[in-house]
This record gives structure tokens, C-alpha cells and sequence, in this order.
């Protein structure tokens, strides 16, 4: 006798790009980096690269959005 077994409701899974790419900080912030830093540096200023190295913090319906993909 085969009696299948099903759970009550599936669990959501990660979303593989986003938690490459955003990391949540202690008070549950989501932070991402900045585009535009990885080649063609050399016609950039120094003051434009050091501000796009820093991170930022995503905000408002995005942030809500992210924390979802992530399972939070």
C-alpha cells in the first residue's frame, strides 16, 4: 500500500542571486554595494572610487522585497 506523504505548506527557499549580493546587518538593514567599481577605474577619480567603495543601504519597498528572496 503506497501512502504519500505531503507537508502541510512547502518552504520558500533562498533566492541564490540575492544572497550573493545583499547581506543584512544586526538591526535588520539590508546593505548592498555600489556599481560601477569593478574595471575602467583608470578614467574614474580616486574620490569616485572611494565613495562607490563604501556600502549602502537599501530602502523602503526594495528593502522589503530583498528581505523576502533572503527568507526573512
Amino acid at each position: 500500500m503506497n501512502v504519500r506523504r505531503t507537508a502541510a505548506m512547502p518552504k520558500q527557499k533562498t533566492h541564490s542571486g540575492a544572497k550573493k549580493r545583499f547581506k543584512l546587518t544586526g538591526s535588520g538593514k539590508v546593505k548592498r554595494q555600489q556599481a560601477n567599481r569593478r574595471h575602467y577605474l583608470e578614467h574614474k577619480s580616486s574620490r569616485l572610487t572611494r565613495r562607490l567603495a563604501s556600502d549602502q543601504i537599501v530602502t523602503g519597498g526594495q528593502a522589503k522585497v530583498v528581505k523576502k528572496m533572503l527568507g526573512k
